[in-house]
């Protein structure tokens, strides 16, 4: 697993850009950067199950390992969904299940600092340093609209 870090600084305060990344809408527009028609199925509390879904219903699904408000939010992958339909365990999901993917932030005058700290298989190190940046950016126009 490669250890990987973004971060960003928006001109917002941590409750708007807690909103811009976890509310539904928003969240659907950011994440279309890795994905059109991105979206996520969940309760949204600590130790709950969540689904990580493209149009189609394929994706991934995790434990929402940590949910601190406005703070900390963190993931744990655990499995494939395809067609809407968790996966059995297999030697391509056992490369990354317990991958982590947390999202820290910290507040300074009015400004967020937002970092993003994920677990990556080798194979799409080089897709999420080309991605991760863009959806930061859409992160921050939407905190800051």
């Amino acid at each position: 697993m490669k250890k990987m870090e973004f971060s960003i600084q928006i001109n917002s305060p941590k409750e708007k850009v807690w909103k811009a990344l976890w509310d539904d809408a928003s969240y659907r527009r950011w994440t279309s950067v890795f994905t059109e028609g991105s979206h996520a199925i969940s309760d949204w509390k600590e130790g709950s199950k969540i689904l990580f879904l493209g149009p189609k219903g394929d994706g991934m699904f995790s434990i929402i390992a940590k949910n601190i408000p406005n703070e900390q939010m963190s993931f744990r992958h655990m499995g494939e969904v395809k067609d809407g339909v968790e996966q059995p365990e297999n030697e391509k999901t056992k490369s990354w299940q317990g991958a982590m993917e947390n999202y820290h932030l910290s507040e300074s005058n009015g400004s967020t600092h937002l970092k993003v700290d994920l677990d990556s298989v080798e194979e799409f190190a080089d897709y999420f340093s080309g991605v991760f940046p863009k959806a930061l950016e859409k992160v921050k126009e939407i905190a800051e609209e």
